[in-house]
This record gives C-alpha cells, sequence and structure tokens, in this order.
C-alpha cells in the first residue's frame, strides 16, 4: 500500500476533473457544508490552515460554476476546540439548512457532533482526527479521509523498537483525544510485552505541563509519545529538555506540524511528527504539485504550505468527487451513497478507498522530522 499512495501520475487521471470540468450556464444554486472548527484559542491553526485548504477547492470549483450547477458554501463556527461550543454549533448549522456537516476539527468536538449529525441523518465528512470512537462501531453518517491514531501510533512504537527504544512514555492531553492516543499506544506496545514506561497529563487549551514532566521523567524514558496540541506540547518539549530529557519526542499529525515548528523555533530539531497526507512540501507526488499551484494562484508570495491545508484540501477533493457523480447533489442519502463509490479514488498517487461497509478510507502513515530552522523532512 505503501508503494501504491506515492506514485506520481502525470494527469492524475479524472481526479483531477474535479477541478477542471468545464463551466456551467445555470443559474447558481446553494449547497451549504457546516463546519465547527477551532477558529481562535491555543488550537487555532488547526482550523484556519484546514479550512484555507478546503477553500481553494470549492472556490475554484464555484468559479466554473460549482458542482452539477451548485455552488458550494463553506460556512465555518469558531469553538475553540470545546465540545460544549461545537456541539451548539452545529445545532445551529442543522436548523440553518447544511446539507452536510465537513471538515470538524478535533476528538472531543467531534464526538459531540457526530451524534447530532447522525440524529438529523446527515453525512459527517472527514473529520480532523483519528479516533477510534468516531470509527467504531460502523456509523452509516461518518466518513473519514484520514488514517486512524491507531495507524499513527503503531507506526511510531514500529519505528522506535526497530533502533532498539522500548522504554516509551506518553504525555496526552487529558481528554478523548489524548487517551486515544494512549490506548493505541498501549496497544501497539502489548504484543511486545511491554508496556508505557510514564505517562503524563494536560489539560486541554492550556499549557501547564510542569507535573506531567516530573512523572515522565521519573519514568527514565527513552523516547516520549505526544498526544496533545501544539502549544502544549512545545511548553513539554521545552521542560523535559531543561529537566535533562536526551531521547527523542515523537508527535501524532493532530498537533500541527507547521504550528508546532514556529511555536518551537530552533528547538524543534529532532522532533518526529507522523503524517496521515502526502508530503506538501514539493512536488513529489501529482496531488502535491496540484497543491501547491493552486495555493500559489490563489495566495501568491504569502503561501506557506503545511500539512492542515494539504489535509483539508484532500478533504474537500473528496466530497467533491462524491459531489458530482450521479446523486451527490439530490439528497444526504444520495451524498451517502456518492461517498461508498468511491472505490480506489486515485487523487494523484494519493487513494482514497469508501464502500458501503467501509468507511475509513485510507491508512497511509509517514513519518517527518523537524529542523532547527523550521523545515520538515522526510
Amino acid at each position: 500500500m505503501r508503494r501504491r499512495q506515492f506514485i506520481v501520475h502525470a494527469a492524475a487521471g479524472g481526479a483531477a476533473a474535479v477541478l477542471a470540468g468545464p463551466l456551467r450556464a445555470q443559474a447558481p444554486a446553494r449547497l451549504l457544508l457546516g463546519q465547527s472548527a477551532a477558529l481562535s484559542g491555543p488550537a487555532a491553526a488547526l482550523g484556519q490552515q484546514f479550512r484555507a485548504g478546503a477553500q481553494l477547492v470549492f472556490e475554484r470549483l464555484n468559479a466554473r460554476g460549482g458542482v452539477n450547477g451548485r455552488t458550494i458554501e463553506l460556512q465555518s463556527l469558531d469553538d475553540g476546540y470545546e465540545p460544549d461550543r461545537c456541539a451548539a454549533n452545529t445545532r445551529k448549522l442543522i436548523e440553518g439548512g447544511a446539507f452536510a456537516l465537513f471538515g470538524y476539527i478535533g476528538t472531543p468536538t467531534s464526538l459531540a457532533a457526530l451524534p447530532l449529525a447522525t440524529q438529523a441523518k446527515l453525512p459527517f465528512v472527514a473529520p480532523f482526527t483519528g479516533a477510534e470512537g468516531l470509527r467504531a462501531p460502523f456509523n452509516r453518517y461518518a466518513f473519514h479521509v484520514r488514517a486512524s491514531y491507531f495507524d499513527e501510533t503503531a507506526k511510531i512504537v514500529e519505528q522506535c523498537t526497530s533502533v532498539g527504544i522500548k522504554r516509551i512514555a506518553v504525555f496526552h492531553q487529558n481528554d478523548s483525544y489524548g487517551k486515544a492516543g494512549l490506548e493505541g499506544v498501549t496497544r501497539a506496545l502489548k504484543p511486545l510485552g511491554l508496556d508505557p514506561a510514564a505517562l503524563g497529563t494536560v489539560e486541554r487549551n492550556t499549557v501547564d505541563v510542569d507535573a506531567a514532566v516530573k512523572s515522565i521523567i521519573a519514568g527514565r524514558p527513552d523516547a516520549i509519545v505526544q498526544i496533545s496540541a501544539y502549544k502544549s506540547c512545545a511548553a513539554f518539549i521545552r521542560a523535559a529538555r531543561k529537566a535533562g530529557f536526551g531521547g527523542t519526542f515523537y508527535n501524532v499529525s493532530f498537533v500541527g506540524t507547521k504550528a508546532l515548528a514556529d511555536e518551537l523555533g530552533a528547538d524543534a530539531r529532532g522532533v518526529v511528527v507522523s503524517q496521515v497526507m502526502p508530503y506538501p512540501y514539493a512536488p513529489h507526488s501529482a496531488l502535491a504539485s496540484e497543491y501547491l499551484a493552486a495555493s500559489k494562484a490563489a495566495q501568491g508570495d504569502a503561501f506557506a504550505p503545511n500539512y492542515g491545508s494539504m489535509e483539508g484540501y484532500v478533504a474537500a477533493r473528496t466530497l467533491a468527487e462524491a459531489l458530482r457523480r450521479p446523486g451527490g447533489t439530490a439528497s444526504a442519502d444520495g451524498l451517502i451513497g456518492a461517498l461508498e463509490s468511491l472505490h480506489d479514488l486515485n487523487l494523484g498517487g494519493f487513494f482514497v478507498d469508501f464502500g458501503p461497509q467501509k468507511h475509513t478510507g485510507s491508512k497511509f502513515v509517514d513519518l517527518t522530522i523537524l529542523t532547527e530552522d523550521g523545515h520538515v523532512r522526510r
């Protein structure tokens, strides 16, 4: 699967047709997509980047007449990465006539929203989270474009143990997101006869990491897996290094790679981040080439590629492909059927594979490393 994921296709086949379709003359009608996301607060970069990437697709589609003559409007409401605000936003979006819910940011917020989407019988597409609680048991309305946190943490544990590292600690957010990541690490260690060497927690939207540093350093780990957002992870890295930790830090994709690198500055050197999207910084795949060209055209010299906007771009490309299929814009049920018809969809070297009983589209995971000058290396 890994070999297939990054095949470079010069034309990217029919996938590129989503963005390159003919101009349409029909009178415009609206398809309203609802999103609740962190657009302010300590996790704001995650929501802002995802939305920016998605809008690259939707705005280009709209400039060409939309999908089947209907323009796409993405209504994004700020929840500050807080579940109660997300639930209130979701009710507002549903009452406001959202055709589908799209691109929710985070585990605790998505867990608050999915029951509301299910009750309203609305598709819940491409949440920016890999939590298993949103994937099992199977939910007809939930569609995941990214790999899971179990996939990411398994890759991290495999990398650590392959070089002889067995004492692996976990620093995690004290909520459903952090616990999902901790469970992933624990599951990956169990077949090896290992347990986490130490644990430490931080509250969501805070950087109070002193107790976690003390607890984890006492366990003498050789590596620390972090399951939190970028500000708390950066605070922990600095404090742990000051306390004498000389091992390697590993983060899952939700941390926000560019935001973490910016937060750490030169202290980012050697920090590893697992990724569930193609490398966005160079045209190593047809999808990356397309993303970079679209971003440059829209944003000019202000454009700074990042994994967050790449994920928003991939999510929007996937949704747009479903919308343009027969029945995709007819109703919520029609969109569900169209999404389920996306078998082995090639977006230009990255594949999304859905089916009637398969709503997790990818298991792709890659590892990257941050440099002291703010770059991301594969």
